[in-house]
Parts: C-alpha cells; sequence; structure tokens
C-alpha cells in the first residue's frame, strides 16, 4: 500500500504521542487531529490491514513503521529554522513539505545542512517601484 498523505498525518501524530505519553490511543489521535472517532477508527484499521500498526485487546495502538517520518519531519523544520523561519511556521511548512518533495531532494537538503554553515537571515529584497506608462 503506498501511504497516502492522511495516513502519514495519522502515523506522524501516532509517533509524536508515543514519545510524548508513551502510548497511544484512537481517541488521542482524534484530538490531535481534530478528526472524529469514527474517521481514526477508519484509518487505524486500514493501516492495521497493512501493517503500519497493530492494536492489543485494550485498543492500544503499537507502531510498526513512523520513526523515518518522524526524522524527515525533524530535519525539515530544523532546517527552515536556520533559515530563519519561526518555528510555529517551520512546523507548519515541513508537514506539507516532507510529503510533496522527493528522497532526492530531502537527502540533497540534509546533505546541504551537514556540509553548511548556519545560514544568516538576509534582509528582504526592496520592492521594485512600479512602473508608469506614459498617457
Amino acid at each position: 500500500m503506498k501511504i497516502l498523505r492522511a495516513a502519514e498525518d495519522y502515523l506522524e501524530a501516532m509517533l509524536m504521542m508515543r514519545q510524548r505519553h508513551g502510548y497511544i490511543r484512537s481517541i488521542d489521535v482524534a484530538q490531535y487531529l481534530g478528526v472524529t472517532k469514527p474517521s481514526v477508527t477508519y484509518t487505524t484499521k486500514r493501516l492495521r490491514e497493512n501493517g503500519y500498526i497493530t492494536m492489543d485487546v485494550d485498543g492500544l495502538i503499537t507502531l510498526t513503521i513512523a520513526s523515518s517520518m518522524l526524522d524527515r519531519h525533524k530535519t525539515l523544520t530544523g532546517f527552515l529554522m536556520a533559515l530563519g523561519v519561526d518555528e510555529e511556521t517551520a512546523e507548519m511548512d515541513a508537514c506539507k513539505m516532507e510529503h510533496d518533495i522527493s528522497q532526492k531532494t530531502y537527502e540533497a537538503i540534509c546533505q546541504h545542512a551537514l556540509n553548511s554553515t548556519p545560514i544568516q537571515p538576509v534582509e528582504p529584497l526592496p520592492n521594485k517601484p512600479e512602473v508608469q506608462e506614459k498617457a
């Protein structure tokens, strides 16, 4: 199964919860993502069927895959912050980027981050004056 963006969001949320709380419950996933419990039930069923998670008799979720996803998110967040982006914006943008960039681009960003000195913020370019047309 190719992981769809929504499923990646669920897995990432589950991974973050496991790191914060030490356990993962469906109700917590629903609250974290702002979705309904039936939505979580549907998605966790699909993730379980495809081997990404397991669930015990008490309904606690165990991830079988996902740590690379969180590493990717953290790396992109850090990269954006090194460019001078504030943490909140960097988190949101990293969430979008991690789904859309290729592995090749991600590896290039990682290599650049390893080989470069910290990036100094630069002043934005001034707006060009508008050219007025002659009548």
